[in-house]
């Protein structure tokens, strides 16, 4: 089975390329927005359906793991979804599509676009997809050496000692998924017999107080107890300098944004029946995960230096 993975330069497409190659049954090709010396694969825009179309020539299937802003993503599914005919897609959503959703949530509760612009581009990404022969994914946090969002950012601010315990407003489920959980995902996506819908993280996935007491172990850095009031501080007041001073490369620490702040304090658990009944995934340990990513990040915060974080997808 020969199949294009979209966004195969990435953080996450970078591991579902390697897991396809590792399996024996798969052989990827891997779909880059920019390449780099070490890049193995083509260079070429996702959202060009001439492009596209020439890309998917001899190709059984295509994962859609390409992420940007909600232009991108919604652009991104309509090409794909003329492009690709009867092949199966395997699209990587996310757990943003449920919204404020609290408590537990299965892949039968209803889309809610009310976080942001980000949510509801996954929604009509989704959307536009479902008539083709896809396979839905929905991850929660995805966790790892490489990762950006949730492992190195996370590594810098328990350094800097700006998280911590923080009470309540670190109580909610942080659905955490390992990436190479998600890259077995879409190995057996590709080879249901149906299309489906999944969410995917780690059963029984830690509170984010939780994660950041064990990574602040991890790392041997402290954990100290985050008053509201900081939390209140750096979002409303630090957080748009620092995000323009990132945009511009400048060494400033990494914001805080409010849409980080509010999803620890959200209790929503993801239902993982289906996945464990269609997927059959050997779940990572998050103590495994942790330690891995520990051991990616603890050389760069030790030396003073950037974390070498890859993007999500390219």
């Amino acid at each position: 089975m020969r199949v294009l993975v979209l966004g195969g330069g990435g953080f996450v497409g970078r591991r579902i390329v390697q897991a396809l190659a590792a399996s024996g049954r798969v052989t990827p090709v891997a779909a880059l927005r920019r390449t780099r010396q070490d890049d193995a694969g083509m260079a070429f825009d996702a959202l060009d359906p001439v492009a596209l179309g020439k890309a998917l020539d001899g190709v059984d299937g295509v994962v859609n793991c390409v992420t940007g802003g909600a232009r991108t993503i919604r652009r991104g599914a309509q090409v794909l979804a003329r492009a690709a005919g009867e092949r199966r897609i395997v699209h990587l959503s996310s757990m943003a599509v449920y919204g404020s959703a609290t408590g537990p949530v299965d892949e039968q509760a209803p889309l809610k676009g009310d976080i942001g612009a980000y949510g509801v581009a996954k929604i009509a990404a989704e959307a536009t997809l479902a008539p083709c022969n896809s396979v839905m994914l929905r991850p929660g946090c995805v966790a790892g050496p490489g990762g950006r969002l949730w492992t190195a950012r996370v590594a810098q601010l328990l350094s800097s000692g700006r998280i911590g315990d923080l009470g309540k407003a670190g109580a909610g489920c942080s659905n955490l998924i390992d990436v190479e959980d998600l890259a077995q995902a879409v190995l057996c996506a590709l080879f249901l017999p149906a299309p489906g819908v999944f969410n995917l993280a780690l059963p029984g996935a830690p509170t984010w107080n939780d994660y950041f007491a064990m990574f602040a172990r991890a790392l041997d850095v402290p954990c100290p107890t985050i008053a509201p009031w900081r939390l209140a501080v750096e979002t409303l007041m630090m957080a748009v300098p620092l995000k323009l001073g990132e945009k511009l490369g400048l060494p400033l620490p990494p914001p805080l944004a409010r849409s980080q702040v509010r999803l620890w304090a959200q209790d929503i658990r993801m239902d993982m029946v289906s996945a464990d009944t269609h997927l059959r995934l050997d779940w990572t340990p998050m103590a495994e995960t942790i330690a891995r990513s520990a051991a990616w990040v603890r050389p760069a915060l030790r030396a003073g230096t950037a974390l070498p974080a890859e993007r999500q997808g390219e």
